[in-house]
């Protein structure tokens, strides 16, 4: 029996090995940490095949030049010479532009489309139960440029075959009516879907614990040896790992793993909030992205979850206050009944989503270590498009032709 040895616990490497062990293969996943602290139980739970637009995107420039000069705002990227951060910030200006985002719009659709149609048979599964809704998103705006911006994404989606659509003010109440609501409009992604995130990934965990896979927690990868162009040994001090194949699944620490292997890979961490409160009146039942705000909320298992802000920077401990005040005051604006409070800084989530310079994943045999599968760099939707991740990582190990096209998702590409 093959064996393969996942480096990275988050949805990406759980989900790579659930497809693997199907396979036959056998699995080991080491993590650093505990696994419950990655950004897979934190984000939004949200499965986006609306998102077909990368975040090097046209206009982001501009805007984010803007967004830079506000403490609160959503976006922000922390001065350096750090040579990663320069290389990135140039490779994204590269791409920040139509043509670019002409050609990333069907690879990320497909993707999105195969995630989430994976995500509707994992629900099927008497194991797994993890409250996954079809509801889609709204998405929010106050102003006519946001509502115009909008509009064209919707016009945009239905061309790519999406179902959206745009919505006036009184058409979103009907859709929330115990909602008090101070919009415009808003896009309805009714393609979209969302779940509660630490129940899937503690359903991937319990399944993968029934089914032979070693899941090793607390081991920091920091030796890779290599003989020729295969990996041979991976250690964390004195411990090893052998395997015939190996998957990088590291997140934002990709970068600092895949150079132990004398690899590039370009990414950079965006630092990310989010916090919950109870909501008992369970008000918000459709889950919320606030356009102009960038801030995403999603009601999960009788709470709400508000998160957001893409914070480039080096991997750090800190909470930026400001930011998450920032989530906190968008809020009423858009929906005056819901007044969360500043949560305590313990009550704050925090973690970091792997941003590649173009916004497309990396999901490819590498070319110069050819027993290594690199699957990382999804930016901000790595649980949207986890389960894909993991199926098409299963397949290339597997040497079977890949569910989708993915030569979009290379991981050494310029």
């Amino acid at each position: 029996m093959s064996k393969v040895l996942i480096i990275g616990g988050g949805i990406v490497g759980l989900s790579s090995a659930y497809y693997l062990q199907k396979k036959g293969f056998q699995v080991t996943v080491i993590d650093k940490g505990d696994i419950t602290d990655n950004c897979s139980f934190g984000n939004a739970g949200m499965i986006v095949p609306s998102h077909f637009v990368p975040l090097a995107a046209p206009g982001m420039i501009s805007q984010g030049i803007r967004w830079m000069f506000n403490s609160k705002s959503p976006f922000y990227v922390r001065p350096s010479l750090n040579a990663s951060l320069i290389g990135w910030g140039l490779t994204f200006m590269k791409h920040a532009n139509e043509k670019h985002l002409a050609k990333s719009a069907e690879p990320l659709r497909d993707l999105s489309l195969l995630s989430k149609k994976l995500y509707e048979d994992l629900a099927k599964a008497s194991d797994f139960s993890f409250e996954l809704t079809n509801k889609g998103i709204l998405a929010f705006y106050k102003t006519e440029k946001a509502g115009e911006e909008e509009a064209h994404l919707a016009e945009k989606a239905k061309t790519l075959g999406l179902d959206m659509g745009v919505l006036s003010a009184q058409e979103c109440k009907i859709l929330q009516p115990d909602l008090n609501l101070d919009v415009l409009g808003a896009v309805h992604y009714r393609c979209d879907a969302h779940l509660y995130p630490a129940k899937l990934m503690n359903a991937l965990l319990d399944y993968l614990n029934k089914n032979g896979v070693d899941i090793i927690r607390g081991k920091e990868v920091d030796k890779i040896e290599c003989n020729g162009d295969q990996i041979t040994k991976v250690f964390s001090g004195e411990t090893f790992w052998e395997a015939d194949q190996f998957v990088l699944a590291t997140g934002s620490w990709s970068p600092a793993v895949a150079r132990m292997a004398d690899l590039k890979v370009s990414l950079m961490p965006g630092k990310g909030y989010s916090f919950m409160e109870k909501e008992p009146q369970n008000r918000l039942t459709i889950p919320a992205l606030l356009c102009e705000a960038r801030v995403a909320i999603t009601p999960m298992n009788g709470s709400i979850r508000y998160g957001g802000t893409m914070e480039l920077d080096k991997i750090n401990t800190r909470i930026n206050m400001q930011r998450v005040k920032g989530i906190v005051e968008s809020i009423p604006k858009y929906f005056p009944d819901l007044n969360p409070a500043v949560p305590d800084e313990k009550d704050i989530w925090y973690g970091f989503r792997p941003s590649s310079p173009d916004g497309l994943p990396y999901i490819s045999r590498s070319v110069k270590r050819k027993n290594l599968i690199i699957a990382t760099g999804h930016g901000m939707m790595g649980l949207s498009l986890g389960p894909a991740t993991g199926l098409l990582v299963s397949q290339i190990i597997a040497e079977e032709k890949p569910e989708m096209d993915i030569k979009a998702f290379v991981a050494e590409r310029s």
